[in-house]
């Protein structure tokens, strides 16, 4: 895997050129930004930008006041090889807060495809209906400790699209969900993206993660997709990196809230 081939196309395909992820949403290429806006329960944020020193205040403004007008929280998610190199201090001084930051890993699919054995007692669950949407939202919420009202919502009305580029695992214990996950495809893009991978306490270190990984990577190699991305906590990097997954780059969620007050955002 050559990584300045693999992150110039994940910021071609998964930034520049994204489609909007949930039904409701719709990816808007506004000059220097891309960005999706969607209802209040959908990911609304900047993905992309192209500014430099003078540009990148003016910019900042007017998506804040974009996203003000529509009463909206977003996110500018900053990726550590964007520019100008201190963008994050700039949406710092324009009242976003930066959560923690996460390691975007990738891998090949063919790599991470083979068959892994499930602990004794535990079968998959394709999700299917609402029922399995809530096995899924009560191991979010075990393995995560967050509410997770706005992403049932958005999990109902992406299966209700079935679009085919997006599913749902849970591992069950008998009859109790135990651990749970998501995948995310772009078409037309090489990327299958990973996400919501949890384990409720009782049941990690048991090779659900990496089970849950392993029948994913054959979802999206049976759709026709080359890497594996996650945006990876501290939590579960090094469980990535024992799988193959190597570090393509970092990004930190910059987010802003409609009531923030900026200490300096230029007009």
């Amino acid at each position: 895997m050559d990584h300045d081939d693999v992150l110039a196309l994940f910021d071609r395909q998964l930034r520049r050129d994204v489609r909007a992820d949930s039904v409701s949403a719709r990816v808007e290429r506004d000059g220097a930004v891309v960005r999706q806006v969607g209802e209040p329960h959908d990911w609304n944020g900047v993905l992309w930008s192209d500014v430099d020193e003078a540009s990148a205040d003016r910019v900042i403004a007017e998506q804040v006041r974009y996203f003000g007008a529509l009463g909206r929280e977003f996110e500018w998610k900053v990726y550590a090889h964007d520019r100008p190199a201190d963008l994050g201090k700039r949406l710092a001084a324009a009242g976003f807060e930066a959560e923690p930051e996460e390691a975007v890993m990738v891998a090949e699919v063919a790599d991470q495809a083979a068959e892994v054995a499930l602990p004794e007692g535990i079968h998959l669950r394709p999700v299917t209906d609402a029922a399995g949407v809530d096995l899924v939202t009560e191991v979010h919420e075990q393995a995560f400790g967050t509410s997770s009202a706005l992403l049932r919502r958005r999990l109902l009305e992406q299966l209700a699209a079935d679009t085919g580029t997006f599913s749902m695992v849970v591992a069950m214990d008998g009859d109790v969900p135990v651990s749970s996950a998501r995948m995310e495809v772009n078409e037309g893009t090489e990327f299958a993206g990973l996400w919501g991978g949890g384990t409720v306490a009782a049941w990690r270190g048991r090779g659900l993660y990496r089970a849950l990984v392993a029948h994913r990577a054959r979802l999206a190699a049976d759709l026709g997709h080359r890497y594996l991305q996650v945006d990876a906590s501290d939590d579960s990097r090094p469980i990535l990196q024992r799988l193959g997954f190597t570090l393509l780059t970092t990004t930190t969620p910059c987010v802003r809230r409609p009531d923030a007050q900026g200490r300096r955002v230029a007009g």
